[in-house]
């Protein structure tokens, strides 16, 4: 299948660990001209070794002015952005009375504003060129709330509403927006949640929630960038406006 991403500009979030890094691994074998943003300094140093000619940029995706810059940064170097991907890492687990303002604000300017933000920044370009692809990474949880993650839950489904209604107002423009719901997906940082920083903790952990996945296995974060990739092509040119899950089976429901 061509996918026709050789030379397309793509800007990844939080793109130096897990799901983000491949998704901009799988967009840089693909020929893609490549962006990443993240926090760490040193990730982004062993993102960019395993990229060549990707640009990395540091930037902490719940502070507007950083989204901005890293944003104008990417189009001052790239000159367009044909694909975005908004990706972020999850905001804290707990249970509501658990949870303060402040944990809601940040949940909100983590997971919903850091898109908002970026897609603004690159959709003009995107207008103008008349072809764009924007594609969230969320979670299963829009599709049956994960026990625990509470604000994960909440903030996820406002992205997912964000989406659907921007894919009405772009689709004239040739421009598809999507969003990508992974289910448990093995990488760094879970396996840390899980253990506790324990090892074999984490792997008795990751047995027992598998025996709940009817695949009966974590996905690897490859398995989540295939569709990534796949909707930023023009194989998916008549895909917009849907939300996917790449959960194993998890997800009991129909949707």
């Amino acid at each position: 299948m061509k996918l026709g991403l050789q030379g397309k500009a793509v800007f990844v979030t939080a793109g130096s660990q897990g799901i983000g890094l491949a998704a901009a691994r799988a967009f840089h074998a693909e020929g893609a001209q490549v962006a990443i943003c993240a926090r760490s300094e040193s990730s982004l140093a062993e993102a960019e070794a395993l990229m060549p000619g990707c640009l990395a940029l540091r930037a902490d995706l719940t502070v507007a002015d950083e989204v901005e810059r890293a944003c104008a940064a990417v189009l001052d170097r790239l000159v367009r952005v044909d694909v975005l991907v908004n990706n972020a890492g999850g905001p804290r687990a707990g249970a509501f009375d658990e949870l303060t303002d402040g944990d809601w604000d940040q949940a909100v300017n983590l997971t919903l504003m850091s898109a908002i933000r970026a897609t603004r920044a690159v959709l003009p370009g995107m207008r103008a060129n008349r072809w764009g692809r924007i594609i969230n990474i969320s979670s299963y949880g829009t599709k049956q709330p994960v026990p625990g993650l509470t604000l994960s839950n909440s903030v996820r489904m406002a992205v997912l509403g964000w989406a659907k209604t921007l894919s009405t107002q772009v689709a004239a423009d040739n421009i598809l927006v999507n969003t990508v719901c992974p289910g448990w997906t093995r990488t760094a940082r879970l396996e840390k949640v899980l253990g506790h920083g324990d090892p074999e903790q984490a792997s008795a952990a990751e047995r027992e929630v598998a025996a709940d996945i009817p695949l009966g296995r974590f996905a690897e974060a490859e398995e989540v960038a295939n569709l990534v990739v796949f909707l930023a092509s023009e194989a998916a040119s008549y895909i917009t406006g849907t939300s996917i899950a790449v959960d194993g089976g998890i997800t009991k429901g129909y949707a």
